[in-house]
C-alpha cells in the first residue's frame, strides 16, 4: 500500500507533461466555470463608479440582490473568454508545477511549504502572461453595462480604442498579487494535505477540505491587489475620467485611497473568499482526480511484474 501511495504522490516524475498539463486544464475550466456568477459579482463589487451609483455595491447582500433583479443570465457573460483561457493557461500552469515542486524538492517526505510555494509561483508566472488578455477581456463583458455579445467583438473594440497595453496594462500588479496568491495557496494546500492524509495516497475528501482552506487563506490575504487589478483592467470603461487615465499600480492604489480609504482595498471581500473556497477545492479535487486516474492507467498498463519501474531511482 506504501508503494501505491508513493507511485501516486510521484506522479509529477513518473508521467509525461502532456498528461499533467490535460488535468491541470480539466481541473482549470471546472474551477472557473462552476464560480464565475460569483465571480462576475466580486467584479462588479469592486468597479470603481461614479458617487451616483457606489452605494449599492457596499453591501454583498444588495449586489446579489441587484443582481438578481437585473438578470442571472448576464452573469455568465464573459465565460467564454475563461473557457478559452483557462485550459491552455491552467495546463502550463499545474505542468509547471509538476515539474517544479519536483526541481525544488517539494515531493520529498516532510512538510517543504517554501519549495512547494516557489514551485507555485514559478508555475504563476507562466500562467498569468499566457491568461492576463483572456481576463481582461472576461471583466469588460462581466461589467453590468458591457453592451458586447461576444469576446472576439470585445477584443476588437478594447484593443481598437485602447491598443494592445489595454491587455497587459494590470500584468505587473497581477503578478503582484497572483505570485503571492499561488505561493500561499500552493504551500497551504500541501501543508494541509500532508496533515490530513499522511499517507498521500488519493482521497477525494482530504483534496476537498485542503483545497478549500487554501484558497480560503490566500484570497483573504490578497483581496486588496485584487482591487487594484480590477480597476486597471476594466478602466476603459469607466465613466470617470481620472480612473480611465490611470497609468498603473500605485495610480490606482491612490485612486482608491482617496475614494474609500482603507476601506476600499477590500471591495468585494466576501464574494472574492466565497468563489476561491470552493473553486479552489474544485480545481485540486479535479486535478488529484485526474492525476490519480492517469496513475491507475499507467499501472493498469505496465502490470504488476513492471511495477518497480514506476518508483523514482
Amino acid at each position: 500500500m506504501a508503494d501505491e501511495d508513493y507511485d501516486y504522490e510521484s506522479l509529477g516524475e513518473n508521467c509525461t507533461m502532456t498528461q499533467n498539463a490535460f488535468a491541470g486544464a480539466l481541473a482549470g475550466i471546472a474551477e472557473h466555470c462552476a464560480m464565475y456568477p460569483v465571480d462576475s459579482i466580486k467584479t462588479r463589487m469592486q468597479v470603481i463608479q461614479t458617487a451616483a451609483v457606489t452605494t449599492n455595491t457596499a453591501s454583498p447582500t444588495l449586489a446579489i440582490q441587484q443582481q438578481v433583479r437585473t438578470s442571472t443570465r448576464n452573469l455568465w457573460r464573459g465565460v467564454n473568454s475563461v473557457v478559452l483561457g483557462a485550459g491552455p493557461a491552467h495546463a502550463l500552469h499545474f505542468a509547471t508545477y509538476e515539474y517544479c515542486k519536483d526541481y525544488y524538492g517539494a515531493n520529498r517526505q516532510g512538510h517543504h511549504p517554501l519549495a512547494s510555494a516557489a514551485a507555485g509561483a514559478t508555475a504563476t508566472l507562466a500562467h498569468d502572461v499566457l491568461m492576463n488578455p483572456f481576463d481582461v477581456i472576461k471583466q469588460r463583458m462581466q461589467l453590468r453595462d458591457s453592451t458586447y455579445r461576444s469576446i472576439r467583438e470585445c477584443a476588437r473594440v478594447v484593443f481598437a480604442k485602447e491598443g494592445i497595453s489595454a491587455f497587459y496594462i494590470s500584468l505587473p500588479t497581477t503578478l503582484a498579487m497572483s505570485v503571492p496568491f499561488q505561493s500561499i495557496q500552493f504551500a497551504t494546500y500541501e501543508y494541509f494535505r500532508k496533515v490530513l492524509n499522511p499517507n498521500g495516497g488519493y482521497d477525494p475528501s482530504t483534496h476537498v477540505m485542503a483545497g478549500g482552506l487554501a484558497g480560503a487563506v490566500a484570497s483573504s490575504l490578497t483581496t486588496p491587489l485584487d482591487v487594484v487589478k480590477t480597476l486597471l483592467q476594466t478602466r476603459g470603461q469607466s465613466h470617470d475620467a481620472r480612473i480611465r487615465g490611470a497609468t498603473g499600480f500605485m495610480d490606482a492604489v491612490t485612486i482608491i485611497k482617496e475614494r474609500y480609504g482603507v476601506r476600499g482595498f477590500f471591495r468585494g471581500f466576501k464574494p472574492r473568499v466565497l468563489t476561491n473556497m470552493p473553486s479552489a477545492a474544485i480545481s485540486w479535487s479535479v486535478y488529484e482526480y485526474f492525476k490519480w486516474l492517469l496513475q491507475s492507467s499507467v499501472t493498469h498498463h505496465h502490470g504488476q511484474d513492471h511495477q518497480p519501474n514506476l518508483l523514482p531511482l
